[in-house]
């Protein structure tokens, strides 16, 4: 089932069975991509969205000068370009972190589903939001959080999305990210992000290493980073 973790994270408004199975039934088709892949390129025409099946994957921008901000981190069940709807390019690029999966919904069928049903509607649009939710907290950390606290309320954040849809060990969660790319994530250098990971793990709160990450002190690690989840809207 495609769907299966979307709807494990948007869990409001409630769907009929019937709503469920037009929402699946509106995959178009699969596709793989490599890691460091681009999968949707900044301005170019776009005719179908991508729900994220498996894997991780980042939306970014470069600048002229070659340093990358990494707007986001999408973990499976994520719809990484649900917006291109109805703008049909996006202002930014998609790429792979990993080996991923994901599902293609052509536009006109993302357009069939908001003329069936209001709850659909809701449902996709709400899902936009809350992308929208996210991006501004990580706009707060980077300009106003001290570097340590960016990357523990990171931490915080991604294990509660990756618990939503099944993926931690207890505290544990695989993370396959560099720590270049935490650094691009949080507007640190990496020289700066490594000592801040090393902070950290000293202070017996998160440890970060091979692509995963341990916390070792949950509400240790959420007192530091002045962790609320309110903005993900896991109710």
């Amino acid at each position: 089932m495609y769907t299966r973790n979307f709807l494990k994270t948007h869990q409001t408004p409630k769907l009929s069975d019937a709503e469920a199975a037009s929402l699946e039934a509106a995959v178009g088709r699969t596709a793989e991509f490599r890691a460091k892949q681009i999968i949707v390129r900044q301005q170019v025409p776009l005719s179908q969205c991508t729900l994220l099946l498996e894997g991780f994957v980042e939306r970014y921008k470069d600048t002229a000068e070659g340093r990358r901000q990494i707007l986001a981190i999408h973990v499976p069940g994520d719809f990484v370009d649900l917006h291109s709807y109805p703008l049909k390019r996006l202002e930014h690029s998609v790429a792979a972190l990993t080996a991923v999966k994901v599902a293609l919904f052509p536009h006109p069928a993302i357009r069939a589903l908001t003329e069936q049903s209001s709850t659909l509607t809701e449902l996709l649009w709400r899902s936009t939001l809350i992308d929208a939710a996210i991006n501004r907290e990580w706009i707060v950390s980077v300009g106003a959080r001290s570097a340590a606290v960016r990357l523990a309320h990171l931490f915080c954040e991604m294990y509660m999305r990756l618990e939503r849809v099944g993926l931690t060990d207890g505290l544990r969660f695989a993370f396959p990210l560099t720590q270049i790319d935490l650094a691009d994530a949080t507007g640190l250098t990496p020289v700066h992000a490594n000592r801040m990971l090393r902070q950290l793990r000293e202070q017996g709160l998160v440890e970060f290493r091979a692509g995963s990450a341990t916390i070792l002190d949950w509400p240790g690690l959420r007192s530091f980073a002045e962790f609320d989840p309110g903005y993900l809207f896991l109710d």
